[in-house]
């Protein structure tokens, strides 16, 4: 198997040991067809990375590691690589770490393995809990500075924040929906991937605030720990809608959209208003079939820029800290979709 790169890289993008990928490139009996093409796949992976950084610049090697389900991370790989080439010469090659469900020990025994083994930084999408803020703080102290992306740990010892005011997109859900059904009221369905993530638990605190203060007679009922997965977002919706026959309409904050559309219509109960966050491919092809109404959106290339800026400015010895810039969000309807990339 032809490759120009050294095994233990290629060990590193497939997630395997150096050992197994030693065998599987000299031929050796005793690999498994799976395991071959995991390495077949790293080789293809670094040699696009190569082919974008291509320049006279320094090449700056960073991780991205994400809690999330495949169509967001879909999302942020496309993100980060159409961002890459707008940095030429100073050129970041991007490592992916994706997995829609990682227990907090095995998050910390990945980040703690790409300190180890090296990096220039780190972009982190992960919950907000003691273990993952102290690999963090080992990340720092070892000189790796971490961005957090999309959801914070502002107790962390990370540089900066790359996303949207979380809570700012909870509110602005509240005020479409409380509008969109006035003074009739009912009962919102409020989803969640997970407790654990603080940018969620921002726009369910944003949410709850305005539809107390503003809208008293809408009612909230939340599902939460479905990860976003359709199978087990589609298992709670369905619950929570035959406890509940006021709910009627969804402010999903983490996803699993088609799968809680398919639990009303198996209920035979309509959804009034829809509010959604993130113009991935699933929600693309939900607003443009009018299945949902919104989708709060803000772009990922932003927060692209505003990672690499931040650990440009660690590699170049600028500021210990970088001031948050924050993406705005913008209210997206079948009427204003902007084209994909």
């Amino acid at each position: 198997m032809a490759h120009l790169f050294l095994v233990k890289d290629i060990a590193f993008q497939a997630g395997l040991s150096t050992a197994t990928v030693d065998r599987v490139l000299n031929g050796r009996p005793g690999v498994r067809r799976q395991t071959e093409m995991r390495v077949k796949a790293a080789i293809a992976e670094l040699e696009k990375q190569q082919a974008g950084a291509i320049g006279s610049g320094r090449v700056l090697a960073i991780d991205i590691v994400m809690e999330t389900p495949q169509r967001f991370s879909d999302a942020v790989r496309a993100a980060f690589e159409a961002e890459m080439a707008t940095f030429l010469p100073g050129v970041f090659r991007c490592r992916f770490h994706f997995a829609e469900v990682m227990k907090p020990a095995e998050l910390v025994q990945l980040l703690d393995r790409i300190r180890l083994r090296g990096t220039h930084g780190i972009v982190l999408k992960a919950p907000d809990v003691a273990e993952v803020a102290a690999a963090v703080a080992r990340a720092d102290a070892a000189g790796i500075p971490v961005v957090t992306l999309v959801t914070d740990l502002p107790n962390s010892a990370r540089i900066a924040y790359a996303g949207a005011d979380n809570r700012a997109a909870g509110e602005t859900a509240a005020y479409l929906i409380g509008e969109f059904l006035g003074t009739d009221g009912g009962k919102v369905l409020v989803t969640l991937s997970s407790g654990r993530f603080r940018g969620e638990e921002e726009r369910e605190i944003g949410f709850r605030r305005v539809i107390r203060a503003r809208y008293p007679a809408i009612g909230i009922t939340e599902i939460s720990e479905g990860h976003g997965t359709d199978a087990a977002t589609g298992t709670l919706s369905a619950a929570a809608l035959a406890a509940d026959p006021a709910i009627n309409a969804v402010y999903s904050i983490g996803g699993g959209n088609r799968a809680v559309l398919a639990a009303f219509d198996a209920a035979k109960r309509p959804v009034r208003v829809f509010v959604a966050h993130d113009l991935d491919a699933d929600n693309r092809a939900l607003l443009a079939a009018r299945r949902i109404g919104f989708v709060l959106h803000h772009d990922l290339r932003t927060d692209a820029r505003s990672a690499f800026r931040a650990i440009m400015s660690r590699a170049t010895a600028l500021p210990r800290t970088v001031p948050a810039s924050l993406s705005s969000v913008e209210i997206v309807t079948p009427y204003n979709m902007p084209a994909g990339d």
